[in-house]
């Protein structure tokens, strides 16, 4: 048996290889650190750490068992508030050491706190590859299109013509686009959503954590002091009905005030666009499939991300597939060497057959 024909892992209910659960019944208090969170006032990622403190206990899980790694930014403080093993690692690079993690420990439920800046500046080559590894782990993506903990210079999701410290003149560069590059990358499991929004948040994390492999969520999250109201076009009253995608499984993509607005595809383009139904037709609105294998259609909505004036953006769960994770192979490759030779030769392996003896 090859590690390609090896079955899939018997998994305990919170999606961990022979993982007992808690025995105790666990509350968001066991799950709070006593450190003072130190956030300015008004920042989204006190929601978030919020809708995470209060999540962590539905997953079962022994506190010991769960692992939160960040990397430099605001939103990297994370594992200080959370009593949870953690590690506050350097930039850009929390996806490599998660990796390293999630291979060698299965018994780890793996998270990774990362924000635009850290994630797709300097780390991006880390992330890209840790998705189209399908490593076991969960990613939470802060994006609040600015570099916050360095003071207000433009992040490589900020939009084109930003006025910045670091782009006085506007930003020239043309912003990633995260689940657009996520869905590049093959990642199995790629979501969006947003801060303030508790119940969507909550609920697209309990989605990610159950996911065996690669899970990343984005986040859009305000930074009040250096891109205060981002995303207000998806925060008020007055305008995210007309703003916010949402994308459910299984249904057809239509917004807007009774539905009026639906993603159709062109004929001409086979692209994706916003209509207005009673132009085109109930049966043209496309209908979410967030578990194709094909992710064309998912790429194709997500490039319906506008930052511009009028601004609309999908929000909800754009990919979710099965596909074999890199650390479930690799441990099935150690175990396939290790069955045919014994417990194996470190040395003789160290050594390998280009190494040779001068007397």
């Amino acid at each position: 048996m090859t590690a390609l024909d090896l079955p899939t892992p018997s998994l305990s209910r919170d999606g961990l290889v022979g993982v007992p659960p808690s025995e105790a019944t666990q509350t968001r208090k066991e799950f709070t650190s006593d450190q003072e969170v130190r956030w300015c006032p008004g920042c989204g990622d006190y929601i978030v750490l919020n809708a995470v403190q209060g999540f962590l206990p539905e997953l079962g899980l022994k506190r010991e068992n769960i692992v939160f790694v960040s990397g430099i930014g605001c939103s990297s403080r994370f594992p200080y508030y959370l009593d949870t093993y953690g590690m506050h690692s350097i930039h850009g690079r929390a996806p490599a050491i998660a990796t390293g993690l999630a291979i060698t420990r299965s018994d780890l439920s793996v998270w990774v706190v990362t924000g635009d800046g850290d994630a797709l500046s300097i780390g991006g080559n880390h992330l890209i590859h840790a998705l189209r590894r399908n490593i076991n782990m969960t990613i939470l993506l802060f994006n609040n299109r600015i570099y916050g903990l360095t003071k207000g210079q433009y992040s490589p999701t900020s939009e084109t013509g930003k006025v910045t410290k670091s782009t006085p003149m506007g930003s020239v560069d043309t912003p990633f686009n995260p689940v657009s590059l996520a869905l590049g990358a093959e990642a199995t499991f790629v979501a969006r959503t947003i801060d303030s929004d508790r119940t969507h948040l909550t609920d697209v994390l309990r989605e990610a954590a159950a996911h065996r492999g690669t899970s990343l969520v984005e986040i859009y999250q305000n930074c009040p002091i250096f891109n205060d109201g981002a995303f207000d076009a998806f925060k008020d009253k007055d305008s995210r009905e007309e703003a916010v995608i949402p994308l459910r499984h299984g249904e057809p993509v239509r917004f807007g005030s009774d539905g009026r607005l639906g993603v159709v595809r062109d004929p001409g383009t086979g692209s994706l666009r916003v209509a207005e139904v009673a132009d085109v037709g109930a049966d043209a609105v496309v209908v979410h499939d967030a578990h194709a294998d094909d992710p064309s259609t998912a790429f194709a909505i997500s490039r319906l991300t506008n930052a511009g004036v009028l601004q609309q953006s999908p929000i909800g769960i754009f990919r979710q597939v099965e596909r074999p994770t890199y650390d479930d192979l690799a441990r099935g490759q150690v175990q396939t060497a290790q069955s045919s030779e014994g417990e194996g030769d470190l040395a003789a392996l160290l050594a390998g057959k280009d190494t040779w003896t001068v007397d």
